[in-house]
C-alpha cells in the first residue's frame, strides 16, 4: 500500500520511538501528520515529507488512523484531551507502556469519545522499526486491526492480535518486560567483576549471547510445566539453584562486587524448596508469585 491508496496516519509523540515510527510511515508512502509538544522535534520529519501541526486537534482530524507513543496511558489521555472531539470515529492506537488497568481505562475513555481502540506494544528499539522480524502485538477492537493491518505491519513484520480484550497487550508487554531489567543486570553485574579482572566487557558479550540462546531454547520447556503443573522432571532443581547461591558470595568478596541485588531472588529459591519443591524443576518458582486468596483476575 503506497501512494495515493496508503491510508493517512497521524503520529502524537515524537520521541524516539514515536519518530521511528512516523518516519517508517513517510518512508512507506503514507501521508503523515505529527504533533509534538515540543514543536522542533518535528523538524526532521518534516524534512521527509511529514506534515507537522501545532494543534493536536488539527493533527487527530487529518488522519483516520491515530497513532500515539506517549510514556504512559495517563500521558496519552491528557495529551489527547484538546483533540476530544476530533476522535469521534477514527482508529486510535496507543503504542505506550502502562499497566493493564491504564488500557482499560484508556478504552473506556476512546469508547466515551466514539473512538475505535487498540492498545498495542513495540517489541524492539527504534531501530528495529519497520524491520520484517519486528514484533508488535495489539489488542481490542478486532475490527480495527483488520481495517488498518496493512498500514500497522508497516510498523514491523511480526504483526499479532492478541484478543478484543483492550488490556490484553499491556498485559504481555508487562509479563515479558519483567524479563529484561533482571537480564540487564546480570550482564551488568558480570561486566564489574570481568573488569576487577582488568578484562574489557566486550569479551564477554559472545559468550552472554550463547547464554541467552539455551535460556531461550528451555522456555517453551518450562512453558508446558508451568501451564501442566506438573514439575516432577527437572532438569535443574531448585535445590541446585538453591546450593549455587554461595557462588555470589564467593564472587563478591573476591571481585568486590555488590551481589545484593541477588538477595530477593535467592529468597524465592529458598521459598520454592520450604513449599515443597526442592527436587521439582525451578519452574516451580512460578507458584511462589502466586499469591493466595484474591478475587482472581479483574474483569475486564
Amino acid at each position: 500500500m503506497t501512494g495515493t491508496n496508503a491510508t493517512p496516519v497521524t503520529v502524537v509523540g515524537l520521541g524516539s520511538m514515536g519518530a521511528a515510527l512516523a518516519e517508517a510511515y513517510v518512508r512507506a508512502g503514507h501521508p503523515t501528520t505529527v504533533w509534538n509538544r515540543t514543536a522542533a522535534k518535528a523538524a526532521p520529519l518534516v524534512g521527509l515529507g511529514a506534515r507537522h501541526t501545532e494543534d493536536v486537534a488539527v493533527a487527530v482530524a487529518a488522519s483516520p488512523l491515530v497513532i500515539t507513543c506517549l510514556t504512559t496511558f495517563d500521558d496519552t489521555r491528557s495529551a489527547l484531551r484538546p483533540a476530544a472531539a476530533a476522535l469521534r470515529g477514527r482508529a486510535l492506537v496507543t503504542l505506550n507502556s502502562g499497566s493493564p488497568a491504564g488500557a482499560r481505562e484508556t478504552a473506556a475513555w476512546a469508547a466515551e469519545l466514539g473512538a475505535r481502540f487498540l492498545a498495542g506494544a513495540v517489541k524492539n528499539v527504534p531501530a528495529a522499526v519497520g524491520a520484517p522480524e519486528t514484533l508488535l502485538y495489539y489488542s481490542g477492537d478486532r475490527a480495527v486491526f483488520e481495517e488498518h493491518e496493512a498500514a500497522l505491519r508497516v510498523l514491523g513484520g511480526d504483526t499479532v492480535h492478541l484478543g478484543e480484550e483492550s488490556d490484553l497487550a499491556a498485559l504481555y508487554e508487562m509479563a515479558v518486560g519483567a524479563m529484561l531489567l533482571p537480564a540487564l543486570a546480570g550482564f551488568f553485574q558480570g561486566a564489574a567483576a570481568i573488569q576487577a579482572r582488568g578484562l574489557k566487557a566486550s569479551t564477554m558479550v559472545r559468550f552472554a549471547g550463547k547464554w541467552l540462546d539455551m535460556i531461550k531454547s528451555l522456555l517453551p520447556v518450562y512453558a508446558k510445566e508451568i501451564d501442566s503443573g506438573d514439575y516432577t522432571d527437572a532438569a535443574s532443581s531448585v535445590n541446585l539453584f538453591m546450593a549455587a547461591e554461595g557462588h555470589d558470595a564467593d564472587l563478591a568478596e573476591e571481585a568486590n562486587v555488590d551481589t545484593s541485588w541477588l538477595t530477593p531472588v535467592h529468597d524465592l529459591v529458598r521459598r520454592a524448596a520450604a513449599a515443597g519443591h526442592g527436587e521439582h524443576s525451578i519452574a516451580a518458582l512460578t507458584e511462589v508469585f502466586k499469591v493466595p486468596g484474591g478475587d482472581g483476575p479483574a474483569q475486564r
